[in-house]
């Protein structure tokens, strides 16, 4: 019973501790510097997203005598 305690413990203080405080203030002060890739992962595809977005389909507008109900 008193492993399984230790090992909860373990478990509570990885989630909140280190996981709810210290990673994120860390990463808000590494800013940008955070995302670096180093130099030995060139190897790994690139996966950029630069291109543009597809336009979007605008709705046609309907002529007046598209509106006539019952016609």
């Amino acid at each position: 019973m008193k492993q399984m305690e230790v090992g909860l413990a373990a478990v509570l203080i990885d989630a909140t501790v280190i996981r709810g405080v210290l990673l994120p203030s860390v990463m808000a002060l590494l800013g940008e510097r955070n995302w670096y890739l180093p130099k030995w992962l060139h190897r790994l595809p690139d996966l950029t997203h630069d291109e543009a977005p597809e336009a979007v389909a605008r709705p046609v507008a309907h002529s007046a005598e598209d509106k006539r109900v019952g016609v």
